[in-house]
């Protein structure tokens, strides 16, 4: 099939996903989500494919939701209402798109992020659900909406960082580089970034040669430990508090700032530590 936001291929036992949006920094749009579920499947449903590959095209992995069409227009979205707001509705858009990008984490067959420049926000999403991540040791990962305006739904960094690192991370907004992840443990391994593509197809290579059966069986396995700490109930409660922080007093703030001095200045502020502007119009600063 063709995909407006992605590219699929295969060479091989191995199928890659490629985020192509490189303009964009392959900034995620609505149908984003959507077409990397439906290349998952598509591997999933080729019974010469053993593992799967994401990567993106250009200068990053992927920077996030696109903001200039989330943030910086004035549109009555399901992710942007007017107030009152509906939060079901809110939550069944949002809900999608992240069971789309679980679709990764989901997938039979194991799955690998390949991440150059940097994952953050929606992208460092994405990325976690891949069984593995390989980092080149420049990149940066990070979910700096943490500040105001998001609340990352897939939920998946207390589960690769235990509380402890994942409160440092989501309490601050920062990012990190490949080799501070590789050392936390966030990501499988962090190498110079001329070798990132080598090592990833060699990494790819190896469990290409194993049958999918035993692939599928020992990521079943793992996979089902996670469901019995609560995963599917955490994202759910995730997911719902990233509604609310759009809806919040602070997040209104971003919102409308962002239609007035455009989603650049919007993100730069929100990122700097200054103080929120308007604040007594904004509660809660």
């Amino acid at each position: 099939m063709s995909y407006e936001t992605i590219r699929y291929e295969t060479r091989g036992r191995v199928a890659t996903i490629t985020l192509n949006r490189p303009e964009r920094l392959n900034a995620i749009v609505p149908a984003m989500p959507r077409e990397i579920r439906l290349a998952v499947e598509c591997a999933n449903a080729d019974d010469d494919v053993h593992v799967i590959v994401l990567k993106g095209a250009g200068r990053a992995f992927c920077s996030g939701y696109d903001l200039k069409d989330f943030a910086e227009g004035d549109a009555d979205t399901p992710c942007t209402q007017k107030m009152p707001w509906d939060p079901m509705i809110d939550y069944r858009v949002m809900k999608g798109f992240t069971d789309d990008f679980f679709s990764l984490w989901r997938s039979y067959k194991p799955t690998i992020a390949q991440v150059h420049g940097f994952a953050v926000a929606g992208g460092s999403d994405i990325a976690l659900c891949c069984d593995l991540v390989v980092m080149a040791e420049d990149a940066r990962i990070g979910y700096m909406p943490a500040r105001v305006w998001g609340c990352p739904t897939t939920a998946m960094w207390v589960y690769r960082l235990g509380a402890e690192k994942a409160k440092r991370m989501l309490l601050t907004g920062d990012t990190i580089d490949g080799r501070k992840a590789m050392d936390w443990g966030l990501v499988i391994d962090a190498v110079p970034g001329a070798e990132l593509e080598a090592t990833v197809a060699a990494l790819a290579d190896r469990m290409a040669g194993v049958p999918k059966n035993q692939l599928m069986m020992q990521k079943l396995m793992i996979n089902q430990a996670y469901d019995n700490m609560g995963l599917a109930n955490t994202q759910m409660i995730a997911t719902v508090f990233d509604g609310i922080t759009r809806h919040s007093p602070e997040g209104q703030w971003f919102k409308h700032y962002a239609e007035e001095q455009g989603f650049r200045e919007a993100v730069r502020l929100r990122d700097s530590g200054e103080p929120i502007p308007g604040s007594k119009t904004y509660k809660g600063y």
